[in-house]
């Protein structure tokens, strides 16, 4: 009886445990996601393969919407357009969150949060000043853009907030009047959405919001936040060594120290050190301009591996153009292939690929490394050419030495004469010493050259 009750009760134990985990295992598939990402710097062609990243990973786990928490001064004309369209045509709303409190979302920044579903602002954070501007002139001053460049822009950012429902003159007056508002500013001058203090304040004021723009294929959609998890999506690896080197003041340090290298190399030639890291930090600040995606970088930068490995092959350096060729090709492979869908290969296959490269690339600079040593051991020999290979060569005497005549040696016929000045006969064999002209000095096999015979 008493064996029953406890296996009454054991089996009404594991009922309940099953009936407290049931609803979690069941409401799992089906939880709510928002994915939070985040871009800093300045926005650059690398910048639209990072936004269109964050954007198929939200869509590819159908989230209730993404959330990018921008701080950018701005950047390429180009890029912020091929975004802007890549945040239209998401599938997903896209949230754009100026954050974290002291960032800004400046000239092409405010654009793209324009072009956004919704838009959100940080306390003591700032939107606006999209005056474009070509670039800096030699004495640090601004080179504005022409009449018909800031025109085109014009049309371009009162379009966005006419689509949008937002302030349109204000918008306008981010590039007329290269206005700047705070949070507060912005959201009474229908700028902007809300003021957030952090993500869960931001998630608390939108839910039950609409988003601005319709969502591709859903319309406008009424935000429902209740109840979601939210998914963290940091920048790649790449993503990390890009945003520094696209820094303008930084590719410029970068191009001005790549060509002072190659100068000072080629007129001091050596190690080749100053000419290999020139080729390299030039070769970087070129890619941190940002004219480039992240393939045609890592083409580049495979190309510039290829060169290192020709040049080790053709002037060995001892190792120093195969490190330089190994580093270079696992950067431009990485760069190159990336790791989500809007690059060459998927996700799952990229980690394996990624060893791959790194793999090839140590093997052929062990490939590299051997050849340089048999180059280093080959220079420590002694330098034998010509008629100088012959000393220590063994041949027989065909016409007797005496003390000059005739010997064959590796099937030729040489003059040859005795050292010694002793007679040697034909048919015997006898070991070269000396080269004098076309005369090899000859002693007797077995017979040390400075040995002397007695009388």
């Amino acid at each position: 009886m008493m064996m029953r009750t406890k296996s009454t009760a054991r089996l009404g134990l594991i009922l309940l445990i099953i009936a407290l985990l049931l609803p979690s295992v069941l409401a799992s598939p089906n939880q709510k996601v928002v994915y939070v990402a985040k871009f800093e710097g300045v926005i650059t062609s690398y910048s639209v393969d990072q936004f269109s990243r964050y954007i198929e990973t939200a869509e590819r786990n159908n989230a209730e919407a993404l959330i990018i928490e921008i701080d950018t001064p701005g950047g390429n004309g180009q890029a912020m357009q091929e975004i802007i369209q890549r945040i239209k045509e998401s599938k997903v709303p896209v949230i754009i969150y100026v954050y974290p409190p002291g960032a800004i979302a400046a000239s092409a920044g405010t654009y793209i949060a324009l072009g956004s579903h919704l838009i959100a602002m940080a306390p003591s954070t700032s939107i606006g000043a999209c005056e474009p501007i070509l670039g800096y002139s030699s004495n640090g001053s601004i080179v504005k853009a022409p009449e018909k460049i800031r025109n085109f822009y014009i049309a371009y950012i009162k379009s966005l907030a006419e689509e949008s429902g937002r302030n349109v003159t204000a918008a306008e007056k981010f590039i007329t009047e290269d206005l700047s508002l705070t949070p507060e500013e912005a959201l009474r001058a229908n700028v902007i959405e809300l003021v957030a203090n952090d993500v869960s304040d931001l998630l608390k004021k939108a839910n039950g919001m609409k988003t601005k723009i319709p969502v591709k294929g859903k319309g406008y959609v009424t935000l429902n936040f209740t109840d979601v998890k939210i998914v963290e999506i940091g920048p790649s690896f790449k993503d990390v060594i890009v945003q520094y080197i696209s820094d303008p003041t930084v590719a410029y340090i970068l191009i001005n120290i790549g060509m002072l290298g190659l100068i000072f190399g080629f007129l001091t030639p050596g190690w080749h050190v100053p000419e290999t890291v020139g080729a390299i930090l030039l070769v970087l600040g070129i890619i941190g301009l940002g004219y480039f995606g992240y393939n045609a970088a890592g083409l580049i930068l495979l190309i510039l591996a290829i060169l290192f490995f020709i040049a080790e092959a053709l002037t060995p350096t001892f190792g120093l153009f195969t490190v330089a060729g190994a580093v270079t090709m696992i950067l431009g492979g990485i760069l190159l292939f990336g790791g989500g869908n809007e690059y060459l290969i998927q996700r799952s296959t990229f980690s394996t690929l990624r060893l791959v490269i790194i793999v090839i690339a140590v093997l052929l600079a062990l490939f590299f490394a051997f050849g340089v040593s048999a180059v280093i051991r080959d220079r420590r020999r002694k330098a034998q050419t010509g008629k100088e290979e012959l000393i220590g060569e063994v041949g027989q005497v065909v016409q007797e030495l005496n003390p000059e005549g005739m010997i064959r040696i590796r099937g030729e016929l040489w003059r040859a004469e005795s050292k010694t000045g002793e007679r040697i006969g034909v048919g015997e064999k006898v070991r070269v010493v000396e080269v004098r002209g076309l005369t090899l000095i000859v002693v007797r096999e077995g017979e040390h050259p400075d040995e002397k015979k007695e009388v």
